[in-house]
């Protein structure tokens, strides 16, 4: 009976019992998740297996905040989802870019088939791990918040316990000083 009954449940209902019975999320997931991921593919087909599951995460999370809008049915609403994690997807990979690129990092992530030095390159933390140590404190504490941490700018201000001009200095200083000792590495 509850096979059946589980079977013609409204994707509404199942949000709604997946309070009690984590077993109903999965239904809805294996509903929808082809095409969560389908959509993702079309738009980003080499992370749409992680942005699929980030998205189901967050469904999962906010399963409270579902308003059946659709006669019961929730892949509006995964579709959501879908979009403001792409977007917030696109918008870290776009700060992380320019931070590599700041930093003297390669932009091409994967231009070789080493494991190790594809991880290397994914982390500023570890590619500059030798390099940041030589930095004073406090330039380096200013290039975590902002770059690593991606705090703005008044931010980094408030925890260094400085003005906002002086916060952007401090890591403009480090930055230039990062570039060299980079370069220095690499001879």
């Amino acid at each position: 009976m509850w096979n059946d009954e589980r079977a013609t449940r409204t994707d509404a209902e199942l949000l709604a019992a997946a309070e009690q019975d984590a077993a109903a999320f999965g239904e809805l997931y294996r509903r929808h998740v082809r095409r969560v991921h389908v959509w993702f593919e079309r738009r980003i087909a080499w992370a749409a297996a992680d942005l699929t599951a980030e998205t189901f995460a967050r469904a999962w999370m906010r399963r409270h905040g579902f308003r059946d809008e659709h006669d019961g049915w929730a892949l509006p609403w995964l579709l959501g989802i879908a979009h403001n994690v792409l977007r917030e997807s696109a918008r870290r990979d776009r700060i992380e870019s320019r931070a590599r690129e700041r930093l003297g990092l390669p932009l091409a992530l994967a231009e070789d088939d080493e494991y190790a030095a594809v991880d290397d390159r994914l982390s500023p933390r570890l590619a500059l791990a030798a390099v940041l140590d030589e930095l004073p404190d406090h330039e380096r504490d200013a290039v975590e918040l902002r770059i690593i941490d991606e705090l703005p700018y008044g931010e980094v201000a408030r925890q260094l316990s400085i003005r906002p001009a002086a916060a952007r200095l401090r890591v403009s200083r480090a930055l230039r000083r990062l570039a060299q000792l980079s370069l220095r590495e690499e001879r």
